[in-house]
């Protein structure tokens, strides 16, 4: 057993405390995120902050990183109030994860990395042809986390296409079956296998596993 405090975190290696820091989040979903800037051009870049925030109305969050740079697609987003989440499965990681690399501004990652910007006749933004799982959204709210220089972009969904017959009866998405990938640390990608779904916990009731 290891502890680590303080002072030991503070001081580890720049590149150490990096990773070792990411990693105790534990498993985190990996999602392209689409934009366009005022100009139409397309962006595309890895994000693996997306969380869940409410289904009534239904929105859901990302965490940008530190504006230490040039960050297109928050910036993006913020000029246009449109975007994409799309789910990474395994046939396009490597091409998802090298979008994360720092391409000049004019440069789309669409094009260095071969995949596909799908235009929806309603929307002004691309989805990921590749991608098993799209999500439009609509920009609500950008807040600025002074502490650390980012911010928590609030976005509502606008459509959702799902490539595959995985929506069961009560709504559950099957996203396992769609091949979407986690994501752990900064670079270490994961195929899941699922132990399966409880029932609604009850004070009374022993949760049980639904067939």
């Amino acid at each position: 057993m290891v502890h680590y405090s303080t002072t030991a975190i503070e001081n580890m290696e720049k590149s150490f405390r990096v990773n070792f820091i990411n990693s105790l989040s534990g498993f985190k979903s990996s999602n392209l995120v689409a934009t366009v800037d005022k100009q139409g051009n397309p962006n595309l870049a890895m994000f693996s902050s997306a969380v869940h925030l409410g289904a009534d109305p239904a929105l859901m969050g990302l965490v940008s990183r530190p504006r230490s740079v040039e960050r297109h697609s928050v910036e993006n987003l913020l000029d246009t109030g449109l975007y994409s989440i799309n789910h990474v499965n395994k046939k396009i990681l490597k091409a998802a994860h090298q979008t994360a690399a720092r391409y000049p501004r004019e440069q789309s990652e669409f094009d260095a990395t071969g995949l596909t910007a799908e235009y929806l006749e309603e929307f002004a933004v691309p989805v990921v042809a590749e991608s098993q799982l799209n999500i439009v959204m609509k920009l609500v709210e950008a807040i600025p986390i002074e502490v650390n220089n980012t911010e928590f972009i609030i976005g509502e969904i606008k459509k959702v296409i799902v490539r595959g017959n995985v929506v069961n009866y009560d709504g559950f998405i099957d996203i396992e079956a769609l091949g979407s990938v986690s994501l752990s640390g900064l670079d270490s990608y994961h195929e899941t296998q699922r132990i399966g779904r409880l029932s609604y916990p009850k004070p009374d009731k022993e949760p049980r596993f639904i067939p």
